[in-house]
């Protein structure tokens, strides 16, 4: 598998419960098998789903993680053949350390019971 480019709209450290509410934006290049993922915050001039996708274009992202997402932009981005795993609620670096693992998945929860995060 080669190197992808992956986008998680952010609110503070965790995925961003709703993709049109993001402000910023965390931007990495996961390659299989490499322990250290470098990524990249972008701020948004205002939250919007245009300015999310707009970002995801500008970037060359291949994999959007969000959380809730408008039907309209879920297939925008399909059809820009952009893979969305979305409905992900969970801390950002956890989300992109499963999706380098190939075990995240659109749905999946990853908040511990208690406040810590989950792995």
């Amino acid at each position: 598998m080669r190197s992808k480019r992956v986008l998680i709209p952010l609110y503070r450290d965790e995925v961003a419960p709703r993709f049109d509410l993001a402000s910023a934006a965390l931007v990495a290049v996961v390659t299989p098998g490499e322990e250290a993922i470098p990524t990249t915050d972008f701020l948004l001039p205002q939250p919007s789903a245009e300015g999310v996708c707009d970002l995801v274009l500008q970037k060359d992202v291949d994999v959007v993680i969000c959380g809730a997402i408008e039907e309209e932009y879920y297939h925008y981005l399909r059809w820009k053949r952009v893979e969305v795993l979305d409905n992900v609620a969970a801390p950002a670096r956890v989300a992109l350390e499963r999706f380098a693992k190939g075990a995240l998945r659109a749905g999946d929860i990853l908040f511990a019971k208690g406040g810590s995060d989950a792995r």
